[in-house]
């Protein structure tokens, strides 16, 4: 799990290098897909993780207010701020919580944490394909999006 969610946060950041020299407009343009701009894409795929982690922590959702956000800078600085409390998470995660049932204080249902954290994991692999378009059609090449040669096991053992 560790090892795939450091896979997104590589490809993340890589992204958000990807996109560094892009203007302001470029960002906030309508892209008709995603949560509808690049910029409020990656606040997206932070919100759905952050908000996610917490309700497996059982601590109450602290939602995005995106006009705070209003540049790439601000958004990775949210993403690395975030995971720290992630990570604390990861490190006391054990095998036997994936049959836990966990009820967001967004939603009505239950949700098992095993099924969370795949969701999580998906989640933000299906915004990296449209941000790998977006790039495209900005003339930046995509992020290589490969898990094979990040290194991501050895990363994940010394999280």
């Amino acid at each position: 799990m560790k090892t795939l969610i450091l896979y997104n946060w590589e490809v993340r950041d890589e992204y958000f290098k990807a996109f560094q020299g892009i203007s302001q407009e470029e960002l906030m343009k309508d892209r008709k897909a995603g949560a509808g701009s690049i910029l409020k894409t990656f606040l997206h795929i932070i919100d759905v993780e952050y908000s996610w982690v917490r309700a497996m922590y059982n601590k109450p959702d602290r939602p995005i207010d995106f006009a705070q956000y209003g540049d790439l800078q601000a958004v990775a600085m949210l993403s690395n701020q975030w995971r720290g409390e992630i990570i604390e998470y990861l490190d006391h995660w054990t095998n036997e919580e994936l049959d836990n049932n966990i009820k967001p204080s967004w939603m009505q249902e239950t949700y098992r944490k095993e099924e969370i954290v795949k969701h999580l994991i998906v989640h933000e692999v299906h915004h990296i394909g449209q941000l790998s378009i977006w790039a495209r059609e900005l003339g930046i090449v995509p992020v290589n999006s490969n898990f094979i040669g990040r290194d991501l096991m050895n990363k994940a053992r010394n999280m």
